[in-house]
C-alpha cells in the first residue's frame, strides 16, 4: 500500500514544518514524517525550552538588583528549579499543539514515525519497528536536522557527561558545572545557571568566546560573564576527561585541573543524515551535510533538503526561510535564497548581528569605516538599569553600502530586524542615519552608529578620522 502526495518532507522541525504549511498554502497535497515530537529540535531541545529557562533566570538576576531601581523585595529572593521547569513544559506543549492544529488546518498529513528514503519518489515510515504504508511522492523536501556533537573517547553516561539535549530538561541543578565550548550554546548556559547558584566554567579552544561572531562583543560578553563570577579559559583544550564519585575531573592543557558534578559538552551539532536512504537515491553527504544550489535543491531532482542538514546556516530562521524556497520551487516558482540571516544570542544583556563581522570585512581587503555608540550613552538604557553594551555599524567607505550590524545591549535581539531588513534592501549607511528613530528607544544606538560610521556623530565628542581598516 502506498499515499501519493504531491510533497513528502522528512521532520517537523522549523524548516519542515513551514515547508509543509506553505506547500499546504499553495494548493498541494503534503505528508509530513516525523519520528519524535513536532517542533524538531528547536522547539523540543534548543530555541524555546532554553529561552524559558533563560527568563526565569534574567528576572531573579534583575530582581537582585532591584534595589538599584527603588525597588524593595522583601524576604530572601530565590527560586523553585521544578516550577521553572514545568512552566517550560507547558510552553513547549502549547507550541506543540500549534502546529498540530495549522497542519489539521492546512489539510497536512502527519505520519508518526522514522523516515527513510526507498528510491527515487519513495519514503518507507516505520513506526514503533513496524512498517507502515510507503508514501510516493513529486518531490521529498529532507528536514532532518542535526543533533548536539560529542567528543570521541570520552565517557557517555548522560547524568555527568550532557549535551543540551540533556541539559535543558534537568530535574536537579548541579553545583557546578564545566561548559566545553564557548560558543553561543555554551555561553547561554553560562548565562542561565549562573544566577541560579551553579559554579560555572567554560573552555573554548579557540582565542575567543562566540568566536564566529562580531570579536569586540565576544570581549565585552567574556569581561561580564567574568564579572558575575564565571570562570572562562579561553585558547585552551581539555586533555583529559575522568568521571568518578559522581562527578567528573577535566584536566586543561595549560596544566589546571577542573572537577565538577557534570560536564556540558556545547561544542557544535552534526547533521542528522545518517541511514536515512540516501544511498537509495544516489545522493552523498559531504561531511554529513547534503550540500545545495540557491533553491534549495540537492543534485538529484525532485529532492530538497533545508536547514541544518544543509549547512548553510544552522539556524532555525534560516531553516523556516530555506523552507518557504523549497516548497516554492518544488512547486513551480523560481526562487532563489541569498538573503542575509541574523543571528541572536539570549545571555543578558543580548548579542545579535547581522551581514559581515569587521574581521570578515578586513579579511575581504574592503574599504571600511567603522561607527559604534554605547548602549549607556542612550536615556532609555539609563531609565531602566540596562547601560551595558554598544553597537557597531561596517560602512564600505567607497560606495556607503551598509555591510553589517553587530549589537550587545537591552532587547537588540529585537533591533537586528530592523539591520536585517535595511540590509536585505540593499540599503546604505547614510540610509539609516537619515532615518527616524522613535525616542527613548534602544534602537536609537543603531542610528547614533551609523552616523559614527559616516563621522557625523552629534551625541559623540567629534573626532577628525572615522575608524578605517589598516589595509585599505
Amino acid at each position: 500500500m502506498s499515499d501519493h502526495f504531491d510533497i513528502v518532507v522528512l521532520g517537523s522541525g522549523p524548516g519542515g514544518y513551514v515547508a509543509a504549511l506553505k506547500a499546504g498554502q499553495m494548493g498541494a497535497r503534503v505528508a509530513v514524517v516525523e519520528q519524535g515530537e513536532l517542533g524538531g529540535t528547536c522547539l523540543n531541545h534548543g530555541c524555546i525550552p532554553s529561552k524559558a529557562l533563560l527568563a526565569s533566570s534574567e528576572l531573579l538576576h534583575r530582581l537582585r538588583g532591584a534595589a538599584a531601581m527603588g525597588i524593595q523585595v522583601g524576604g530572601k529572593i530565590g527560586f523553585d528549579w521544578k516550577k521553572i521547569q514545568k512552566r517550560k513544559d507547558g510552553i513547549l506543549r502549547k507550541l506543540r499543539g500549534g502546529i498540530a492544529s495549522l497542519f489539521k488546518a492546512r489539510k497536512v498529513a502527519l505520519y508518526q514515525g522514522r523516515a527513510a528514503l526507498n528510491g527515487p519518489g519513495r519514503v518507507a515510515v516505520t513506526a514503533a519497528g513496524k512498517e507502515a504504508p510507503q508514501l510516493t511522492a513529486d518531490n521529498i523536501i529532507l528536514a532532518v536536522g542535526s543533533v548536539p556533537s560529542r567528543i570521541p573517547g570520552w565517557p557517555t553516561d548522560p547524568g555527568i557527561v550532557c549535551t543540551s539535549d540533556e541539559a535543558l530538561h534537568w530535574k536537579e541543578l548541579p553545583a557546578s558545572l564545566l561548559i566545553v565550548g564557548g560558543g553561543v550554546i555554551g555561553c547561554e548556559f553560562a548565562c542561565m545557571l549562573e544566577p541560579l547558584g551553579v559554579a560555572v566554567t567554560i573552555v573554548e579552544m579557540m582565542p575567543r568566546l562566540i568566536p564566529e561572531m562580531d570579536a569586540d562583543l565576544a570581549a565585552a560578553l567574556e569581561k561580564l560573564l567574568a564579572q558575575r563570577g564565571v570562570r572562562v579559559f579561553t585558547d585552551t583544550k581539555v586533555a583529559d576527561l575522568k568521571v568518578s564519585d559522581g562527578g567528573a575531573e577535566a584536566a586543561l592543557e595549560s596544566g589546571e585541573s577542573v572537577r565538577v558534578e557534570k560536564v556540558l559538552v556545547a561544542t557544535g551539532r552534526r547533521p542528522a543524515t545518517e541511514d536515512i536512504g540516501l544511498e537509495t537515491v544516489g545522493l552523498a553527504a559531504d561531511a554529513g551535510f547534503l550540500r545545495v544550489d540557491d533553491r534549495m535543491a540537492t543534485p538529484v531532482r525532485g529532492i530538497y533538503c533545508i536547514g541544518d542538514a544543509n549547512g548553510r546556516c544552522l539556524l532555525a530562521h534560516a531553516a523556516s526561510a530555506h523552507g518557504v524556497v523549497a516548497a516554492q520551487n518544488a512547486l513551480g516558482r523560481d526562487r532563489v535564497f541569498r538573503d542575509p540571516v541574523p543571528w541572536c544570542l539570549y545571555t543578558f544583556p543580548e548579542i545579535a548581528g547581522v551581514g559581515l563581522t569587521e574581521d570578515q570585512a578586513r579579511q575581504q581587503s574592503l574599504p571600511l569605516a567603522v561607527g559604534t555608540f554605547p548602549i549607556g550613552h542612550l536615556g532609555k538604557a539609563m531609565a531602566v538599569g540596562e547601560a551595558d553594551g554598544f553597537v557597531k555599524v561596517l560602512r564600505h567607505r567607497e560606495t556607503g553600502a551598509l555591510l553589517g550590524v553587530h549589537m550587545m545591549g537591552h532587547n537588540v535581539t529585537e533591533v537586528i530586524a530592523a539591520a536585517g531588513t535595511l540590509l536585505h534592501q540593499k540599503a546604505g549607511v547614510a540610509d539609516v542615519a537619515e532615518t527616524v528613530f522613535a525616542h527613548p528607544t534602544v534602537s536609537e544606538a543603531f542610528k547614533e552608529a551609523a552616523e559614527d560610521a559616516l563621522g557625523q556623530a552629534l551625541h559623540l565628542p567629534p573626532r577628525k578620522i572615522v575608524r578605517v581598516a589598516a589595509d585599505a
